[in-house]
Order: structure tokens, then sequence, then C-alpha cells
């Protein structure tokens, strides 16, 4: 990485941090700014085009979060590594993220030296973690409970914890009806249950809801 500049893709969905970011980087020799992205299939799709060594990816966005995205870089078999950047330090966003293949998870409050030396980490491959989330993983970790839930599948048990149906949870998450029946299947098979109640229930007891 020494010889060449670290060529970054930032995805956000929010232009003035894009373009804060974009100038933190452009200002510094080390690194090269390939382009930009507003959501999650649009990462995917410039990360395949542009190759870059490092993707900063936010989680939330509208038009396709970066859970999901960091999933499909990854059953690509992209070279990029994928450095999340984000607001959100809940077991919800970390934990599914990290599954999915990113390599590093850093809050947008960290210092900008904190940020080159993370780019710097995550294009040689190693993991970064912000000092909050891995003290957060190791506790998890330690903690009694069956295999984490994947993000879609929180997000289908958080939908059923307030007593809505499969057809409202399709209609909410864009999903058909029989995938969010294959979520259920899932989930219901990593908290060891057999019904929605029972699901509930438990989840609320590991700490997974509320």
């Amino acid at each position: 990485m020494a010889e060449r500049a670290i060529t970054l893709l930032i995805v956000d969905d929010h232009p003035v941090v894009r373009d804060g970011l974009r100038g933190m980087f452009a200002a510094h020799p080390e690194f090269e700014v390939l382009g930009e992205a507003a959501d999650g299939q649009q990462a995917v799709e410039l990360s395949a085009l542009l190759d870059p060594d490092v993707v900063l990816m936010d989680l939330r966005m509208p038009g396709g979060g970066g859970v999901d995205a960091i999933a499909e870089l990854t059953r690509r078999g992209l070279r990029c590594k994928v450095l999340v950047l984000t607001t959100y330090d809940t077991d919800s966003d970390t934990l599914p993220a990290i599954e999915a293949g990113a390599t590093g998870y850093l809050l947008k409050d960290a210092p900008r030296d904190d940020l080159f030396t993370a780019v710097r980490a995550a294009a040689e491959g190693k993991t970064v973690l912000s000092p909050a989330i891995a003290s957060r993983l190791v506790s998890r970790v330690r903690a009694p409970g069956g295999e984490p839930l994947s993000s879609r599948e929180r997000e289908v048990l958080g939908l059923v914890a307030k007593g809505t149906s499969n057809r409202e949870i399709a209609v909410v998450l864009f999903i058909s009806e029989a995938t969010v029946k294959t979520h259920l299947t899932h989930l219901y098979a990593k908290l060891g249950v057999k019904d929605r109640a029972a699901a509930v229930a438990v989840a609320y007891e590991r700490g997974i809801l509320g």
C-alpha cells in the first residue's frame, strides 16, 4: 500500500457527510477517493465497477442498507475491505455488520487521525473496532445465548413483537410473505422456540428486544 494511494469508496445517504469525508481524504496524499454512493445497492454496483481498496460504509440508508450491501460484497468475493462508519453502536447494528463481512466498525465521532489509521489497517485486512464496539462485542460473546440473529431477522422479530402480521411485515420490509415466513423459521430455530409468542418472550429474556 505504501507504493500507491489507498483507494476509497464513500457510502452515506447524507451529501454533507460524503462531502466532508471526501474533502478530508482528498487533502491527504495517502488516499484517493474513487467515488461516492448514497445507498447500499449503489455501493455494490460502484464497488464492482471501481474496485476500491476500502469501502467506508454507513449502515442505515433509504434504498438499501449497509448490512445487506456488505453481505452482497462478500458473496460476490470482491477484494475491497468494508469499514463501517456510522452513528449507531447497538448490538442490532454491530453484530450483523461484522457477521456480514465488515473488516472494521467505527463511530462517526472518531477523530480524523483514528479514521485514517483505521482505513490503513482495513486496507491491509486488519480488523478495526472502536473501543466502545470492541467492549460491546466482548460482552456479547461472553453472554449466554444461541446463534445471533441476522439484521433482517431482528427487524422481523421487532415487528412480530408489535403484533404485526406476516402480510404487514412483508409490506413494511418490501419483501414477500414467503420470505417473512423463512426468516421466522430461521429465528425460531436460533431462539429454540416454535411460535411467535415464545420467540418474543425469549428475545426479551435475552435482551435482543428492549
